[in-house]
């Protein structure tokens, strides 16, 4: 029983996130996925990745009943963006999982940093 709450406490986490800042979720959930231990490297981005999914589909949904999504804005990056999630899911096997954990904490860091500055 506890483990439900924690995983949904984790869910929840990574949906308050994505849903205040457009995006993020994933910084969330891959700490939580990888302490529980039951995941191998591989397993634990794909599955956040496919957590993350339905997630961003549901904030989006908020932000367009809201109004407050530009569409002719947001339309260019969607096909860039399908593009890159092609590449980078048949890339995705290729790459070690030492290398994907290093570029998961750069694109963070490097984030982090553009947000205080």
């Amino acid at each position: 029983m506890q483990a439900q709450w924690s995983t949904r406490l984790a869910g929840a986490g990574a949906g308050l996130v994505n849903g205040l800042f457009g995006g993020g979720g994933g910084m969330v959930l891959i700490p939580v996925l990888s302490r529980q231990g039951r995941l191998k490297d591989r397993q634990l981005f794909a599955t956040s990745v496919a957590v993350i999914l339905p997630v961003c589909a549901v904030s989006a949904a908020v932000y367009l009943f809201r109004g407050s999504v530009p569409l002719a804005a947001a339309a260019p990056y969607l096909v860039g963006g399908a593009l890159g999630g092609i590449l980078g899911g048949k890339t995705y096997g290729k790459v070690s999982t030492l290398w994907l954990r290093r570029l998961f904490a750069a694109f963070v860091l490097y984030g982090g940093v553009r947000y205080l500055l």
